[in-house]
């Protein structure tokens, strides 16, 4: 009876644990090898393909292809690394995540990536619509040192500027449920560290939509700070966090429903 008891005892404890692991997205699951990164599936041919890749919960769209008139590689939407390094900078950093690993020191972390001559917005797409908890977020090497030093495309950031990303949620029907807003950088604070923002706010959704906009735009060609961010431990419990940065981030939640704006 004693086995049997600590049978039924060991197979609980395994089944809460994965249960746990399968309720976030930390990337850990993808495998990637250290120092690399993903930014886009084999085109086989092709000129250009949408694709998604799924951790836990979440499944995170991506965009990737070939220009044969100018020879590269483009890509947009979510890429995922595991590269560990602070200081390189400019393009060669875009698949970094300025901390140096991910959240909590992990391998794999996100990277989103708003490619607006392509129209395409990160967005992770939910297994089944729920209430989030959060996500810890980061700036890339490229952005943050764009921001810092600046370079021949945007400024260094003085005490007016700042760098926002712009979280909204959709519901099952398609609706928007809130936003949420974080500043990657207010003013010469730019973030170096994983910082948590909570998502809770923004109520059951289906769908998460991520925008970005920054003081520093050019009247032509729009936004000049580079359109990036990092992202790790998607609707993780932080409530036993105590090593990494909390933040509401200027966290702003609307949660107006279209009855309320009719009125």
């Amino acid at each position: 009876m004693k086995k049997l008891l600590m049978l039924f005892i060991s197979i609980f404890f395994v089944t809460a644990a994965w249960a746990s692991d399968a309720a976030i997205s930390d990337l850990e699951d993808l495998n990637l090898a250290p120092d690399s990164y993903w930014n886009g599936p084999d085109l086989q041919g092709e000129p250009e393909k949408e694709s998604t890749f799924t951790s836990g919960i979440a499944a995170y769209n991506n965009l990737f292809g070939h220009d044969d008139i100018l020879d590269y590689d483009y890509w947009a939407g979510f890429a995922y690394s595991s590269i560990k390094d602070t200081t390189t900078s400019g393009l060669d950093g875009q698949y970094i995540a300025i901390p140096g690993s991910g959240a909590k020191s992990s391998d794999t972390y996100a990277v989103g990536y708003y490619n607006t001559f392509k129209s395409f917005q990160p967005i992770i797409t939910l297994a089944e619509p729920q209430t989030l908890s959060g996500a810890y977020f980061t700036n890339n090497n490229y952005a943050y040192y764009s921001m810092t030093n600046g370079d021949v495309f945007a400024k260094k950031f003085t005490d007016d500027d700042w760098f926002k990303l712009t979280i909204t949620g959709i519901d099952a029907e398609g609706a928007e449920t809130g936003t949420v807003e974080f500043k990657l950088a207010d003013g010469t604070n730019i973030v170096n560290t994983w910082t948590w923002v909570d998502l809770s706010g923004l109520g059951v959704v289906k769908k998460l939509t991520f925008d970005l906009s920054s003081r520093d735009n050019d009247v032509a060609v729009g936004m000049n700070t580079p359109a990036y961010f990092c992202m790790d431990n998607f609707n993780e419990d932080d409530s036993d966090e105590n090593d990494i940065h909390h933040s509401d981030g200027g966290c702003f939640i609307n949660s107006i429903k279209s009855e309320f704006l009719s009125r």
